[in-house]
């Protein structure tokens, strides 16, 4: 049921929605305050996207620890992040605890609703499932140097060119803001730090073939116009935009899978956002999880082998 209740202040100041799901009560605040002022999109509209893209960034977030980032004000305005639960917390939102932090754990849409009407922009999950300390997938993120990056879809296929070489089958996302992750579904096992060292490996042999392309440099300061190869940010605790999750841009960018056709298209990320994010992702599916898991130790064998070769040579 819908119901609405207005004030004696500006309907836009004062009217709000309530949502029933499933004997759940959500209620919308505001909708029509704008969020995406370039776009047009006010909270209202923003609350109608989310549920259109539900099906797709619940089972990206599901069962994780949740960070958000939250712009009260619009996306024009200050935004501040949100690690511990908002409070009050209704008695629907599920919370997990780590390191002394009550995450929230997105597993529903009513959970979801709440967020946006808290004006919760950006879904930023764990990289893990909670209580569980091993990754789910890998990830290598490619985060520019400059803040528009033509080259940024020639990187991510050459990304993509050499894990196919290592039999390993991947799905690029554009980050929603300037850059691109590559996700490599895996079967759980492998630890984050044998990831991690996979990693290394992809970033090093990239850098040297492309020098004026890529760098594994730490300092922005330091890369000049290369993109960063970031396997680090694959870790434990840390986290990385959701599949899916709006991004708190002007052109209001939603976080966006693509086929590895498109990325040789060179599409820029403002190409997918909120007005066109659901009607998309009805034709194409959820292009991450179409992709079958696949068994990752093969590869991390044949690395282990490869350093221990090195090591007796020296």
């Amino acid at each position: 049921m819908l119901g609405t209740s207005k004030g004696t202040r500006s309907q836009a100041q004062t009217s709000s929605a309530t949502l029933n799901i499933g004997g759940n009560h959500v209620q919308i605040t505001n909708p029509d305050k704008m969020l995406f002022p370039e776009m047009g999109i006010t909270k209202g509209r923003f609350i109608q996207e989310l549920v259109r893209l539900s099906p797709y960034l619940l089972p990206a977030c599901e069962g994780r620890y949740l960070t958000t980032i939250r712009y009260p004000d619009g996306v024009s305005g200050k935004f501040f992040y949100q690690k511990n639960a908002p409070e009050p917390t209704p008695p629907y939102v599920q919370t997990a605890v780590s390191e002394g932090i009550s995450y929230v754990v997105l597993n529903d849409i009513t959970t979801l609703l709440w967020l946006g009407n808290l004006a919760c922009i950006e879904y930023h999950p764990s990289l893990h499932k909670v209580h569980d300390p091993l990754p789910t997938e890998w990830i290598i993120d490619l985060d520019p140097s400059v803040e528009e990056e033509p080259r940024i879809m020639e990187a991510a296929a050459l990304v993509g060119d050499m894990l196919e070489q290592l039999g390993l089958r991947s799905v690029p996302k554009t980050s929603g803001a300037t850059g691109v992750q590559i996700v490599i579904p895996i079967e759980q096992g492998p630890s984050f730090t044998q990831l991690k060292e996979l990693g290394h490996v992809v970033a090093a042999y990239l850098c040297e073939r492309h020098p004026k392309l890529f760098t594994i440099e730490r300092f922005k300061k330091n890369r000049g116009t290369n993109i960063y190869i970031d396997y680090m940010q694959h870790d434990k605790g840390r986290t990385i935009a959701a599949p899916y999750t709006p991004r708190a841009t002007r052109y209001a960018s939603v976080s966006m899978p693509l086929t590895w056709d498109e990325v040789r298209r060179n599409p820029m990320p403002r190409d997918f956002h909120l007005l066109n994010a659901a009607d998309r992702l009805q034709l194409t599916g959820d292009l991450i999880q179409l992709e079958p898991k696949q068994h990752i130790e093969p590869v991390l064998e044949a690395l282990s082998s490869h350093i221990a070769a090195l090591q007796k040579r020296r």
